[in-house]
């Protein structure tokens, strides 16, 4: 049986396409471009930030 939710139009995968905004408090930002790294990808930050919690938006 189909869960209601894939019946429904706007699935996850147009979801993920729309831009959406966040607001979002911190101490420092900076802007990376993704760079590869076998099967997935690296951003390398500033060995200071080492143990700190960051978060990653995809623009």
């Amino acid at each position: 049986m189909a869960n209601e939710d894939e019946n429904q139009e706007g699935s996850v995968s147009d979801y993920r396409e729309k831009k959406v905004k966040f607001e979002i408090y911190g101490r420092e930002m900076i802007e990376k471009t993704v760079n590869a790294s076998g099967n997935s990808g690296r951003v390398y930050l500033p060995p200071d930030w080492i143990g700190t919690k960051v978060k990653v938006i995809k623009c």
